[in-house]
């Protein structure tokens, strides 16, 4: 990840003996907030993991996998929080020993001098929204899995992933799939049942997949078998193609597959939801706040690190500078989550002004990192 931030500023800008060296001044403190923060997000996991094992007596292979799966979402939060603290106190260090004081003696401006580490704030914060966007919602999904099929025993057709819906002329027909492609909005390996008014079976249908096209569900490659009330059965194997109507839209699948909860989804799939008007004034409003949150706070990254910067200008030549460093770093860290708490209520009150609201924390820490790092460079 690191040589990633190296080599795209590498790219943008002349890479010098200074960007190296700064960047490698943060390197260390960054890989220890990275640690030390994931430890802290690690032990509620591994308390859940404990739990699972004693209480529901999962296996031990797949409580592990569980908290595995469970880090990528952790580590979203962590790296602002990781950047903060690695560049306090390297920033702390450079102060203290006076190296700032000696580069800005030999003609180079402050700009310059903190230029590599706002850019590292920049390319994390790329990095960062691509793993929320990409890895977390795979996660998720390797995570229900494991938890459904193996610790709480629930069969393969996973009930989110089954809808039952009532037949024009009376009865029922059950649809199950195992699996759902957001991207291609195809249910895969489905079995549909229908049954009489006596809950009998009258049809089974196998299918390999099920795409929604044109607001209609068609099977491929459908195998179908129809039970006759005097008992016979006919068969039609590999039928190409087949429309059916399955009683929900992929919008309300992934509505139950998220339960109901937009944070588990990516902005793509919150964006869908949003657009099939489906939803409640209510839900509305949680899922387009929640869109456009998900794009400002990866951000946090360079917001943290613009700020951490004239915090971190406040040498501490004793040998507290690493735990003074990691409280400042959480109270910054909480200042900001409590400024997000805020303005995601007011988003969700005025959801016209969502877009705005969103990006308030961000917005503001910048106005105020601006403001000391100015100060800073005259100094």
């Amino acid at each position: 990840m690191w040589r990633v931030c190296e080599f795209v500023i590498s790219q943008r800008m002349k890479f010098t003996i200074l960007d190296r060296y700064m960047l490698s001044e943060l390197a260390g403190p960054f890989v220890f907030g990275l640690a030390a923060f994931m430890l802290i997000f690690a032990a509620t996991e591994l308390i859940n993991i404990a739990k699972l094992v004693s209480n529901e007596h999962a296996p031990l292979w797949a409580a592990l996998l569980v908290f595995a799966w469970s880090l990528p979402a952790d580590i979203v939060l962590v790296i602002p929080m990781a950047l903060l603290l690695g560049t306090l106190l390297a920033v702390q260090r450079l102060s203290g020993e006076s190296e700032i004081t000696a580069l800005k003696a030999a003609g180079i401006t402050f700009a310059r001098i903190v230029t590599p580490l706002l850019a590292v704030g920049i390319v994390m914060s790329v990095v960062t929204y691509f793993i929320q966007e990409a890895l977390v919602p795979y996660a998720n999904d390797q995570l229900t899995a494991i938890e459904d099929t193996v610790i709480n025993h629930v069969s393969a057709f996973n009930r989110d992933l089954t809808v039952s819906a009532p037949l024009p002329g009376g009865g029922r027909q059950v649809t199950i799939a195992t699996a759902y492609q957001p991207n291609s909005r195809a249910l895969l390996h489905v079995t549909l049942i229908q049954y009489d008014n006596h809950n009998d079976p009258r049809q089974i249908v196998f299918a390999d997949r099920a795409e929604f096209t044109a607001d209609k569900w068609t099977l491929q490659n459908a195998s179908v078998y129809r039970f006759n009330p005097d008992g016979t059965t006919l068969s039609e194997p590999n039928v190409p193609q087949q429309e059916v109507e399955i009683g929900e839209k992929p919008t309300d699948l992934m509505k139950r597959m998220s339960n109901d909860d937009p944070e588990n989804m990516s902005r793509n799939e919150i964006a869908e939801v949003v657009r099939s008007g489906q939803l409640t004034e209510n839900e509305y409003r949680k899922y387009v706040t929640t869109y456009q949150e998900k794009l400002a706070r990866p951000f946090a990254c360079f917001v943290f690190i613009l700020i951490a910067i004239p915090f971190g200008l406040r040498a501490i030549r004793s040998g507290s500078s690493a735990s003074l460093g990691f409280g400042l770093s959480l109270a910054i860290v909480f200042v900001y989550y409590v400024v997000m708490t805020i303005c995601s209520f007011a988003a969700e009150a005025f959801v016209a002004l969502a877009v705005l609201w969103a990006w308030v924390p961000n917005i503001l820490f910048t106005a105020i990192g601006l403001s000391r790092l100015r100060r800073a460079a005259v100094v």
